[in-house]
């Protein structure tokens, strides 16, 4: 018989991670510029209807199809879920000896990360590409690149990042911050910069909405990690504290630099500082203690700050809303301090962390299965962005007469904020 408390704690979870993309739209938007929120909107939320359908037409059978043999992929014999709901009827007749909630319930908790990673993606973006070109990029993104990534992490044995390299990955440092930062990354580059880049000062056009939506995350992200164990269990109890652990330090940190380095802190520094404490521990959450949660959001969050305000500007790349100074930077220093605080018990390897043993071993595999991440996703990211910049007549973006009027009216013909005639 299935564990029941396990079992509602799943669904529970996989509620609470699908709460994160609606909450991310408002995040992203309250960022965004006025005449663009409605579009940067949109973009989050079609993610929700697109990874919806691909994650059931394929992309959980390329991730967690086949017997996971596979260093790379998954397999074929899941497409279109067919066989979900007679392996859930013959489960539910013989309880498999070791499961403790219908697997069913997995599709859907998978999904839910799918669909957050592909999210914030499109935040590099925001204010200059053209919906339809979106569209398609994420349509092919999902099997081509995350599907096979997740496999590659969390495929089971034979799996080339996970078991083949040994790298640890507890809710998704590598599968979903990495992944979306630089997939974001690539995209902004090959897009240019927005009008004015570099000349004028962008500005969140309604913190409120900010800060709702780091709320919705924040609340979400417990699922996230905690659901991550799989179990209603001491390990997810753990990376539930951590989550909060590293958060608020993660907050205090970014306050704390932003005093030093501009003489105020703000709102939407405070949200920003709180989501690369959470980018920081999702790698971590079950593998590490309390304290180390802290060390990792006080450590990762100036690195973020780094990125966002200084590296991005001498660089010259226009991540409009920092998916990559966020989440991949924060990503890849939680992955690699992962290797450094990892408590061995607690490790799915043979290998704890270096303060424990002294063992470089686990930090080597931490590194080394970050650049193979980087690696896949820049040269996956990039195919799929020039064949879809072919298809949409050689360019991503819109024109420039559209980009000055504001997406919103240009692409949708809607607006934050109609002015009142007194009239509906």
């Amino acid at each position: 018989m299935y564990d029941t408390g396990s079992t509602a704690f799943m669904i529970a979870c996989t509620m609470l991670v699908l709460l994160m993309t609606p909450g991310l739209a408002f995040f992203y938007g309250g960022l965004s510029r006025r005449k663009n929120v409605v579009n940067t909107m949109i973009m989050v939320m079609t993610v929700i209807g697109v990874v919806g359908v691909m994650w059931v037409a394929c992309g959980w059978s390329f991730a967690y199809g086949g017997d996971g043999s596979l260093p790379f992929f998954g397999g074929f014999d899941q497409i279109g879920c067919l066989t979900i709901t007679r392996d859930m009827l013959a489960d539910t007749a013989n309880v498999p000896d070791d499961a403790t909630y219908p697997a069913i319930i997995n599709v859907g908790f998978q999904m839910a990360f799918a669909m957050i990673t592909t999210a914030i993606i499109t935040g590099a973006v925001a204010g200059r590409m053209k919906f339809g070109a979106l569209v398609a990029f994420i349509t092919l993104w999902v099997p081509i690149v995350y599907a096979p990534l997740a496999h590659m992490v969390w495929g089971g044995q034979g799996s080339l990042i996970g078991d083949m390299i040994g790298a640890l990955d507890f809710a998704g440092g590598d599968v979903v911050h990495i992944s979306s930062g630089v997939t974001g990354l690539v995209l902004c580059i090959l897009l240019g910069g927005r009008r004015g880049f570099g000349l004028v000062s962008y500005r969140a056009h309604n913190i409120p909405f900010v800060a709702l939506g780091a709320a919705l995350l924040w609340f979400g992200w417990f699922g996230f990690n905690a659901g991550s164990q799989f179990a209603a269990d001491g390990v997810a109890a753990l990376a539930l504290l951590n989550t909060v652990a590293a958060s608020a330090a993660g907050m205090v940190s970014w306050m704390l630099v932003e005093r030093v380095r501009v003489g105020r802190t703000t709102l939407v520094g405070a949200c920003t500082g709180l989501v690369a404490g959470l980018v920081a521990i999702t790698p971590a959450a079950g593998f590490v203690e309390p304290w180390a949660a802290i060390i990792m959001g006080f450590v990762t969050a100036p690195c973020c700050f780094f990125a966002i305000s200084y590296a991005k500007r001498k660089i010259g790349y226009d991540d409009a809303l920092d998916a990559f100074g966020c989440h991949s930077v924060g990503g890849i220093v939680g992955g690699l301090l992962t290797g450094v605080f990892c408590v061995p018990d607690l490790s799915w390897t043979d290998f704890g962390g270096l303060v424990y043993t002294g063992d470089f071993s686990l930090l080597a595999s931490q590194l080394l299965g970050i650049l193979v991440t980087l690696g896949f996703v820049v040269v996956g990211g990039l195919a799929i962005g020039l064949i879809v910049k072919a298809a949409f007549g050689g360019s991503l973006r819109v024109s420039e007469q559209d980009e000055a009027r504001g997406l919103d009216v240009a692409s949708h013909g809607e607006s934050a904020y109609p002015a009142y005639l007194g009239l509906d």
